[in-house]
């Protein structure tokens, strides 16, 4: 179960260009400096906060460019880039015709393992991954390995792999963008949770988004993880060149097949990693372990636990481990009940796919919805939900898209439309759905829309709605 003897690459002398000063370009810079590489860094912002990134970096010898992340500095033998920064851009084009490597801040991460590394298992898809990546390393902790959710998730990959005390194990959390720029990645094991539109505007198509998320599958060794209930996950698979007797692994809601993870009357059973699939299921916990027991999150508890399997821990220890989760905020995270109105704060549910997430998981719904759209379409998540709504209430800028779903698809279904973007729109949003509900419905923020809109983030836009409720709980107790 370890992973592949490696050696990492060495950077001295090697003239390298940092595409970006965030999360990912600060410590890249940082780390390549140290090994002797001569580094500038690149942005195109020149605002307060890039200025004092600037500051860091030279202060430690580093070059940096502000205001221009577009041409190419002359001498670059390798560009290592901020996952965000589009394929399109003329740095990009430049390196290309000049023959120099791109690489993001994982793929660096990767080339910069020691002996012996930590085994990666990593997780994708277009809903669920920071919580199946935190879910796979609970469990694993239960099972006594030395572990971390990293990645995507927040935490820096260079940190984990550069760390004095080695990892056993690392639960990675990889998105699309940072898998484009990861060609050589190659994880013990690798799940894709499901496939729908989004980040379109960055990948160019539909095509080109699930052809990156397929990378995670890429020289996998044990288990490649897919939705049995999303054939495009499967196919990916099929499409994966992976060493030697990797297995397919399918996970489901319903029975599982030989070769599955799935559901038998409220239990989470295992027939993939038994002596005799043909004949044999593992208990490996209960629905009423998995917190929330929505759905979509027993089907996230389920990839988690089919990779940590892969890698050999016991049942036991996928009870335990789940047992232990807790999900992060905004996640279908209920706020509180009001005169029986179940108030849910599901604000990372940033596009339609999320969003039905959510919808299927209640009944009867008065729904908080709208912000930016980033060239989604309305009508399939209206349709489907449409039988639930009790009333809908619209805010952001693309709301207008879901008001004409809702009048193609729910036209009777009454509909606010708030026309405002200040700090307290999102209180007279909670203030209309309260008007709206009755005794027994969930009021239920799931915007189907990303949040910088009104918003920095959709972990503000939940905190807001969050607060509104919890005033309304003050206000109801006080009566």
């Amino acid at each position: 179960m370890g992973g592949r003897q490696v050696t990492a690459p060495d950077f001295a002398g090697t003239r390298v260009t940092v595409a970006g000063l965030g999360v990912s370009g600060m410590p890249a810079a940082r780390v390549l400096h140290a090994r002797g590489a001569l580094v500038t860094a690149v942005t195109d912002a020149d605002d307060e906060r890039s200025r004092a990134q600037a500051g860091e970096l030279r202060a430690l010898g580093i070059t940096v460019r502000l205001g221009d992340g577009s041409t190419l500095p002359e001498g670059t033998e390798l560009v290592v880039t901020a996952p965000g920064w589009q394929p399109g851009k003329p740095l990009f084009a430049a390196a290309e015709a000049a023959g120099v490597p791109v690489w993001g801040d994982v793929e660096l991460a990767w080339r910069l393992r020691g002996p012996d590394a930590a085994p990666w298992l990593a997780v994708t898809g277009t809903n669920g991954k920071t919580t199946t990546v935190r879910m796979l390393a609970a469990i694993l902790e239960a099972a006594g390995h030395r572990t971390a959710a990293v990645g995507n998730i927040g935490v820096s990959l260079l940190d984990a792999v550069l760390a004095e005390e080695p990892y056993d194990v690392l639960a990675v959390e990889l998105s699309s963008y940072q898998l484009h720029w990861a060609p050589s990645v190659r994880p013990h094991s690798a799940a894709v949770l499901n496939l729908a539109p989004d980040h379109l505007d960055w990948h160019g198509s539909m095509a080109a988004y699930a052809a990156d998320k397929g990378r995670v599958y890429e020289g996998n060794q044990v288990a490649c993880v897919y939705n049995s209930a999303d054939p495009a996950t499967e196919e990916l698979v099929r499409a994966a060149d992976v060493e030697e007797g990797c297995r397919a692994i399918g996970f489901t809601l319903g029975t599982p097949r030989p070769s599955e993870l799935g559901v038998v009357e409220g239990y989470l059973v295992d027939r993939a990693f038994v002596p005799d699939r043909a004949q044999q299921a593992q208990e490996l916990a209960e629905v009423a372990d998995v917190d929330p027991p929505a759905p979509h999150n027993i089907a996230n508890a389920l990839a988690a636990a089919a990779l940590a399997r892969a890698f050999g821990v016991p049942a036991t220890a996928v009870r335990e481990g789940l047992r232990a989760f807790r999900p992060d905020p905004h996640r279908i995270e209920h706020v509180a009940t009001i005169d029986g109105v179940a108030y849910v704060d599901d604000s990372k549910a940033t596009n339609t796919h999320a969003a039905e997430a959510s919808l299927v998981a209640y009944e009867p719904i008065v729904w908080i919805a709208g912000g930016l759209a980033k060239g989604a379409s309305f009508d399939e998540l209206v349709q489907g939900a449409a039988k639930r709504l009790r009333a809908v209430v619209l805010m952001g800028r693309d709301r207008a898209l879901i008001r004409e779903a809702l009048a193609r698809h729910a036209p009777n279904v009454p509909v606010v439309d708030l026309d405002r973007a200040d700090t307290g729109a999102m209180s007279e949003a909670v203030r209309e759905a309260a008007g709206l509900a009755e005794s027994g419905d969930t009021v239920l923020l799931a915007p189907a829309c990303a949040s910088m809109d009104m918003f920095t983030n959709y972990n503000v836009r939940g905190d807001l709605f969050a607060e509104a409720v919890r005033a309304r709980a003050t206000a109801a107790e006080g009566d």
